[in-house]
């Protein structure tokens, strides 16, 4: 009789909390603590009579069909591919020159008594593109190669002092020269030593990129406009190792571009892009794939949106797109090699389940160890 007086008590709490469990089971456990979202809660905005969202799987077919798709990236900018000149250097304004002018003549014109020579030092180069020659006169030289400016001075200076030999070395000006801007070891003004150097011989002339950036982006600055490609692209094409001229700006910087990792993924963060293109499985690589206690492997979901709502024909039908990455199939697995990952994307590995199915047999065994130890 004492023992059913004792037992009552304590049947009647544990009655109450399996109870209790079985509730939160019934109701899908939403009530317990999760470190990340269920894919449903997630698409379920995409079920409504105005779906905020719209969701594609990775498949086949909608590699091919998001060819067609607006691009999401605004702000790419174009390049300017290669082309070839004559490698000699040319005369442009802003160029400074020294000339020697030797004559042997007696009673010269351009010498003194016992000189056989006379220097004209620091000879600037216009902007209309002229210099002034004693006994000549001004005498346009620019876009004209060193040698061949020699030779126009001493076959104009030959109609005065026809015993005159020219000498002419110049000292490369503003618009001679570019700058390298950061992102190299030795970065400042380079002069252009003929009308051939390209983009890569800058960046050698700079001591190559540094080893600290992460997929080196190269920015030409032309005028006002502005050009960009990556150092692995130029690597790879020597068709796009554009000839400089002179007044650019070449910088060298690491990708701006990143993507996010949240969720039940191996490392929440944000992800700087390592590579021109990035696919799903490579941004899944990068994160340290998805926790495989946690994560729900058919619930990889990627987050994007696009700068305006298109009809299915050409775009998803609503700017807020979730791709949705099913891990145990093979054609997802294969279409997210193809399946590219764009600046700002979200990469959100959702909660398996069982993770919660797992907690509520935690909280019984919780709770059974507890009236045991009260017994």
């Amino acid at each position: 009789m004492d023992s059913n007086k004792g037992s009552s008590p304590m049947g009647s709490g544990a009655g109450n909390l399996i109870a209790g469990l079985f509730v939160l089971l019934a109701a899908g456990c939403t009530a317990l603590p999760r470190g990340a979202a269920v894919q449903n809660d997630i698409l379920k905005s995409a079920q409504t009579e105005t779906p905020q969202i719209a969701v594609y799987p990775v498949t086949g077919d909608l590699i091919d069909q998001i060819g067609s798709w607006p691009d999401p990236e605004q702000t790419r900018h174009r390049w300017i591919p290669h082309s070839d000149v004559s490698d000699v250097q040319v005369i442009r304004p802003g160029d400074t020159l020294d000339m020697m002018i030797w004559d042997s003549g007696e009673n010269s014109l351009l010498t003194g008594t016992n000189q056989r020579s006379t220097e004209f030092s620091d000879v600037r180069v216009t902007a209309s593109g002229m210099i002034f020659v004693p006994y000549v006169g001004k005498l346009k030289i620019t876009g004209r190669s060193p040698e061949n400016a020699r030779a126009l001075v001493q076959r104009k200076l030959e109609e005065s002092v026809p015993s005159a030999q020219v000498q002419l070395r110049m000292s490369e000006g503003r618009r001679n020269s570019i700058d390298l801007i950061g992102g190299v070891r030795a970065p400042g003004s380079i002069p252009l030593p003929d009308q051939n150097f390209s983009v890569l011989s800058a960046i050698s002339a700079g001591g190559g990129v540094l080893p600290t950036l992460v997929n080196p982006q190269v920015r030409l600055l032309r005028g006002h406009d502005v050009y960009a490609t990556s150092i692995e692209r130029l690597f790879a094409d020597p068709a796009l190792d554009t000839r400089l001229r002179g007044g650019d700006k070449v910088i060298v910087e690491p990708d701006s571009r990143y993507f996010v990792a949240l969720g039940a993924a191996g490392q929440e963060a944000q992800h700087p892009f390592n590579r021109d293109a990035m696919s799903a499985l490579d941004a899944l690589a990068l994160i340290g794939g998805v926790n495989d206690s946690r994560a729900d492997l058919r619930g990889v979901l990627i987050l994007r949106e696009y700068p305006r709502a298109t009809s299915a024909a050409n775009g998803p039908t609503n700017t807020r797109v979730v791709f949705t990455l099913d891990l145990t199939k093979s054609d997802s697995l294969f279409s997210a090699r193809n399946f590219p990952i764009h600046h700002g994307d979200l990469v959100l590995a959702t909660e398996s389940p069982l993770t919660n199915a797992q907690t509520i047999i935690a909280l019984f065994g919780s709770a059974f160890g507890v009236f045991r130890a009260t017994d």
